[in-house]
Parts: structure tokens; C-alpha cells; sequence
């Protein structure tokens, strides 16, 4: 077993005085890893792949809440919509109308976040503010358009870089825009709360800078191969 038991603690600890949860982040990690973070208390795992994700549901304790973390392909939502807890990485209008649409086959309400681009390399998937503005527009004006959907808030994956001081820029300006999206969109309620950012190398930073949600894999499983 590689699951680091002391990391788990320390992270749980540090999380304490945020309110924030943890999603560990399970991808290519055995159903003995996971069942072994379950015994000690985790209930939220993180998975990037929708055939991997589909294969360690039916094996793993039914209470697990599963959230799907990768990049997400219209045409793979309705293997996991039966599921899955949480979506993170929304980034297209076409994909939260896929969601919609399978939740409403299962006639479940699924979670989603949308994903915000703040790093500077091109390569990361996210929303621009127009896009966002757009997005929430259609979904504030057509609520039975999107009944089966729940918009938690947003997601963000910041620059890959040694420089914390442009990871925390990043993180804040995130936790801004959250702000104001949620005052214009939904002031009431607890849709647009969750913010999504920090992983194992940042999320200090993160919960400092607003964080609700880390994701955070290597630090409780150890390295991938």
C-alpha cells in the first residue's frame, strides 16, 4: 500500500480551519489504494479518466463521492452521469447541456464547476470572463433549460511555475471573479460558492487566497508512473 496515511492527517488538519474539503486524487491509483483512504476517513476521490472511473465505481464502497476532474468530451458524459457527484472541469456550454440532458435520463441533479483559465500557458482548458458572463447569462434566463444541473462554482489550475507569488496573483484574481459572478448570477443560495483550486504543490496558497475545494494526489498516493 502507498497510500501516505501521515499526509492524509496533515492535510485534513490544514484544511480545518478553511471548512474546505478534499478531493484525493485517485487516477491511476488501485481500488486497494482508495479502499485504503476510505478506512481512514476520505469520502471524496478524484478521477481523471472516464473508463478508469467506470471501472472503480462498482468496486468501491457506494457512498464514495465521486468527482470527475479531467477534461471532460461530450460524448463520455453518460457513462459516469448514472454517479458521479461532481463535474470540475465545465468548459463549454455544449458540455453543461450534455450533463443536463444525461442527469435528466437518470433524473439526478449533478454538481458542476466550471473551469476558468487563469494560467498563462495556452495548453489549459478553461473559460475566458466572456465566455463565463455568457454561460451564466443563458443559465439565470433559462432555468428550466438547465434543471438537472447544480453550478457549484468554479474551477482553476494555475501556471505551472516556481514563482508562488504569480500562483497566489492567479488564485486571487480567481477568487475575485468568483465574487463577482456569484453577487450578479445567484446572491442567493449556495450556487457559484465552491472555488476549486490548489493541489499538492499550492494548496496552502490556495486556502489563503479563498479555496474551498483542493485536489490533491501525489502528497496521499505517492508518485505516478
Amino acid at each position: 500500500m502507498s497510500v501516505n496515511l501521515s499526509a492524509y492527517n496533515k492535510v485534513i488538519a490544514e484544511l480545518a480551519p478553511y471548512q474546505a474539503q478534499l478531493v484525493a486524487v485517485s487516477k491511476v491509483k488501485p481500488a486497494s489504494d482508495i479502499q485504503a483512504l476510505y478506512d481512514a476517513g476520505q469520502r471524496i476521490f478524484g478521477e481523471n479518466y472516464v473508463q478508469e472511473l467506470q471501472e472503480k465505481q462498482p468496486i468501491l464502497p457506494a457512498d464514495i463521492e465521486w468527482h470527475f476532474i479531467g477534461h471532460l468530451q461530450s460524448n463520455k458524459v453518460k457513462y459516469i452521469a448514472p454517479f458521479v457527484s461532481m463535474i470540475h472541469a465545465v468548459d463549454s456550454l455544449r458540455l453543461l447541456e450534455e450533463i443536463n440532458k444525461q442527469a435528466a435520463k437518470h433524473n439526478r441533479i449533478i454538481r458542476c464547476l466550471l473551469q476558468v483559465h487563469i494560467a498563462e500557458e495556452e495548453t489549459k482548458f478553461g473559460l475566458d470572463e466572456a465566455e463565463l458572463t455568457d454561460i451564466l447569462s443563458q443559465w439565470k434566463d433559462q432555468p428550466d433549460k438547465f434543471k438537472h444541473i447544480q453550478i457549484a462554482g468554479f474551477m482553476g489550475m494555475a501556471t505551472n511555475t516556481d514563482n508562488m507569488e504569480q500562483v497566489r496573483t492567479e488564485f486571487r484574481h480567481l477568487k475575485s471573479l468568483q465574487q463577482q459572478l456569484k453577487a450578479s448570477f445567484a446572491p442567493e443560495g449556495n450556487q457559484l460558492t465552491t472555488l476549486s483550486i490548489g493541489m499538492s504543490g499550492d494548496y496552502t496558497i490556495a486556502l489563503e487566497e479563498g479555496s474551498t475545494m483542493v485536489r490533491i494526489g501525489s502528497m496521499l498516493f505517492g508518485a505516478r508512473y
